[in-house]
């Protein structure tokens, strides 16, 4: 028979008191689980895709192209001074010098398709931002910052693939303190860490 209080029995068994405190604790842990688990999921590899080759329609080797044919990233990729994208080349930029090398290579069968046709080439992101983040390159590359110092050495990449993790601490590190990050300026970079400097 339970104990009595006051005279009547009680209304649930002993054991209910040690069930209800573990429930707590299994209510708190899959609540604190709820919230670090992705959490730690959006700064691992699997979520910020570092170190994993993009695989493109035309098998592009920037070796060649940078490190062996000596073309600056800027060649390719001029809005990068200009604007916030960096963008890719059009098909008749490649062209200009594909018409003539490698001319009948069947690995650019899809550039002269796309020259032909005027369909661009779906190239595949490999750095992305999400849309509540604001980012512009043209502020970074006219600062002389070097295109390595996000992507990575590129002109090693067969195929290219994220070096940088591109999270909210990965930048806000180098916003900062840039001179530890990039090498010292002359004037010096000044440190940028208001929310509206990425957040518009």
């Amino acid at each position: 028979m339970h104990r009595a209080i006051g005279g009547m029995a009680a209304l649930f068994p002993p054991w209910t008191n040690t069930a209800f405190r573990l429930g707590i604790i299994a209510i708190a842990g899959g609540l604190a689980t709820a919230i670090v688990v992705p959490m730690v999921y959006a700064r691992s590899p699997f979520a910020t895709h570092v170190g994993q080759p993009i695989l493109q329609p035309i098998a592009f080797d920037h070796r060649h192209h940078v490190k062996d044919d000596g073309i600056a990233c800027l060649y390719c990729h001029e809005d990068a001074e200009r604007g916030p994208y960096a963008g890719v080349p059009d098909t008749n930029r490649c062209m200009g010098c594909h018409a003539q090398i490698w001319n009948d290579s069947a690995t650019l069968a899809p550039l002269r398709a796309s020259a032909r046709t005027g369909e661009p080439i779906h190239w595949q992101r490999v750095h992305s931002l999400p849309d509540f983040v604001y980012f512009d390159h043209s502020i970074h590359v006219t600062r002389g910052i070097a295109c390595a110092t996000c992507h990575g050495n590129v002109e090693e990449m067969a195929a290219v693939y994220q070096v940088a993790p591109l999270t909210m601490q990965w930048c806000v590190d180098c916003h900062r303190d840039p001179d530890a990050h990039v090498g010292p300026r002359n004037p010096p970079l000044r440190s940028l860490t208001h929310c509206s400097t990425c957040h518009r």
